[in-house]
């Protein structure tokens, strides 16, 4: 006797019912695995966001949005701050390392970012293809921007003003110099340039001085006049870009410092040092990124237990249905006693059922779930800028199988016991 083919001859014989219970299983699987996935995946791009960064510093205001705005980039920042005050913070004893940002633009969605080459070393950022600006205007994408947009090396393209893209400024093009190679955080969708450039593109105030008219006649000669613009803003570049001929004005801002201390006694006096200064705000980003995640966390936890309670519920109709079942079947199964068939085989038999089902349902709600999470981040700009994909695996995923399938015995245990106990006698008298 086939105990599979038996098994599925009594669920198709009771479709309505099969499916009614398919579907509780699959509800409830497909939302426990989605939390798992979000929670998963956002706990470890959140992880991975602020390692290397102690402290950033910017414009006071909220801690958690300069934290989202720069570490993140998924908000606007708290404002600028003067670049001479974020020079003190660099300069400063207890500073290992302090890479500028200057934000304030984009291109196809993507933020245009100033900054210097030495955040690429401190995310463990490599170039795909082609190099680092070498003055103004120049530009190196990440991954994520070069695959969407298909800007290709070489390329020129316009900012428009603002983080969602507004006024084009059409008189002053990017060319892209280079591309990242694929890095799993935030640096795959942004656009990176020297401070320079986005101290050009708005105008930055600067000492007033006229650019050399030989310069600009060795450019013109080769038909280059708009190159020499730019070459004249990179010697404007401070030590980390070209030689400087003039620095920067001393108004000119920035819009953040992203830190990391020289030595643990750096955490307990530098912020409070920074706190002190009128115009400047630390945020620690794990306490922020912790403070983000127990925010997330209370929404997660109360889908998570949703779907354990469809689960539950799902549980109960399996039980419910068995029960009936067996009410039904209690002649098929003395005839199937009387043939032969030892108890334990008519034990195994509902339990089998229960396991067909059950592993239905894990199935259909595992690639559902992956299946909704993938087109949750093409659908939402917001899933997709938080990295969410269905393509990954949460190790907490492991443990449906086991609990899933046991929520099937579970199901089937007082049924297969009252089979178990059936008397034989009885029943067949009653036909």
């Amino acid at each position: 006797m086939n105990l599979f083919r038996l098994a599925f001859a009594y669920l198709r014989d009771r479709v309505a019912t099969t499916f009614l219970n398919l579907l509780l299983l699959v509800f409830g699987v497909t939302t426990i695995t989605m939390v798992l996935l979000v929670a998963h995946q956002l706990r470890e791009r959140v992880n991975r966001e602020v390692a290397g960064i102690d402290l950033v510093v910017g414009a006071k205001g909220s801690p958690l949005q300069l934290i989202l705005a720069t570490v993140f980039q998924i908000d606007a920042p708290t404002g600028n701050i003067p670049l001479e005050e974020a020079e003190f913070i660099r300069r400063h004893p207890l500073v290992a390392s302090a890479i500028p940002l200057a934000m304030g633009d984009s291109v196809s969605g993507f933020r245009i970012v100033g900054t210097e080459p030495a955040l690429f070393s401190e995310r463990g950022a490599r170039m795909a293809r082609g190099r680092l600006w070498q003055r103004p205007m120049e530009a190196v994408l990440g991954a994520q921007v070069a695959r969407v947009t298909g800007l290709e090396l070489g390329a020129t393209f316009i900012g428009a003003h603002g983080l969602q893209g507004g006024l084009a400024h059409a008189e002053h093009p990017y060319t892209v110099v280079g591309v990242l190679e694929p890095t799993g955080t935030v640096l795959d969708r942004l656009v990176f340039t020297a401070i320079e450039s986005v101290w050009l593109v708005h105008e930055h105030p600067r000492p007033s001085r006229a650019p050399s008219v030989h310069h600009r006649e060795e450019h013109e000669d080769a038909g280059h006049e708009e190159h020499a613009e730019h070459e004249d803003h990179a010697n404007d570049a401070r030590q980390h870009g070209a030689h400087a001929e003039r620095g920067p004005s001393p108004d000119a801002e920035i819009t953040a410092l992203l830190v990391r201390y020289r030595s643990p006694l750096a955490a307990v006096q530098l912020p409070r040092l920074v706190n002190e200064r009128p115009r400047l705000m630390a945020a620690s980003p794990a306490f922020e990124a912790a403070r983000l995640l127990a925010i997330l966390g209370f929404g997660l936890d109360t889908l998570r237990l949703f779907g354990l309670l469809v689960m539950a519920v799902a549980a109960l109709s399996v039980f419910v249905a068995l029960t009936n079942a067996l009410e039904e079947r209690r002649g098929d199964i003395a005839i199937m006693r009387v043939l032969g068939a030892t108890r334990g085989l008519v034990l195994r038999e509902l339990f089998l059922e229960a396991l067909v089902l059950s592993a239905a349902g894990l199935v259909l709600g595992l690639a559902l779930a992956h299946l909704l999470v993938e087109l949750l981040a093409r659908s939402f700009r917001q899933a997709f800028e938080a990295g969410l994909s269905g393509w990954v695996l949460a190790p907490e995923e492991l443990w449906l199988v086991p609990a899933v399938l046991a929520v099937g015995v579970l199901a089937a245990l007082l049924p297969a016991v009252r089979a178990y106990r059936l008397d034989l006698a009885s029943t067949l008298a009653r036909g």
